[in-house]
């Protein structure tokens, strides 16, 4: 499923932002921006569990610095802008726990090389739910300008995502405990944790972009 939304021609105006708030700067195209690379860094992730033996996965520090550039520039805008098309602090943390996603997945992948801990089927589902979570959250943040219901919808879809990676979480720990390799499972743990931890960060997104749709309403 494609997640872009078409962008309007020059001209035509932003719906309710475009006709309540001067157009000082497009903080909703700077947070697509965000929401776009984010995707492309997790699906960068996954892409990268399926070479072995592992790799430094220096691309996806690339990425990661290229993603905190972004999120830099726009906060110096936030701070200086006279007005925002919902609340400021909401659009800081939706910013923030979408680049707490990319970061807890790049974290995931450096202790996976660094540890020797090769990918089993339950981090490869928990990545699975991951990626489908972050793209509702794209498909959100483009419609939330013009049609809040989609938005809504899409942040439903992801809460199924998170819960699923939860699932998942808990079915790996319940098998990862019974092994007899302790030192094994003790890293093999730590990766566990960080893909929950990235599905946590989503999860706090999509609170954080409901309360963008409420205040919009």
């Amino acid at each position: 499923m494609e997640w872009k939304t078409s962008r309007k021609k020059a001209g035509e105006g932003r719906g309710i932002f475009a006709s309540l708030f001067p157009r000082e700067h497009d903080f909703h195209t700077m947070l697509e921006a965000q929401a776009d690379r984010t995707v492309a860094g997790v699906r960068s992730f996954a892409s990268w569990l399926e070479v072995l033996p592992l790799t430094n996965p220096v691309h996806l520090e690339e990425i990661e610095i290229e993603v905190d550039q972004m999120r830099h520039a726009m906060e110096e805008k936030l701070i200086n802008s006279f007005s925002t098309p919902f609340d400021r602090q909401d659009i800081y943390s939706i910013s923030r726990q979408m680049d707490y996603i990319l970061n807890f997945a790049k974290e995931t992948a450096k202790e996976m090389h660094a540890f020797g801990v090769p990918p089993d089927p339950y981090i490869h589902a928990m990545t699975g739910f991951l990626i489908s979570g972050t793209e509702c959250i794209a498909r959100g943040v483009h419609a939330l300008d013009e049609d809040k219901a989609r938005t809504e919808d899409e942040i439903r879809h992801a809460r199924d995502a998170y819960n699923a990676l939860e699932d998942r979480y808990i079915l790996g720990m319940a098998v990862l405990l019974k092994t007899s390799d302790a030192m094994q499972a003790i890293r093999t743990r730590e990766i566990y944790h960080h893909l929950r931890d990235a599905g946590r960060a989503m999860r706090n997104t999509l609170d954080i972009l409901h309360n963008a749709v409420i205040d919009l309403a």
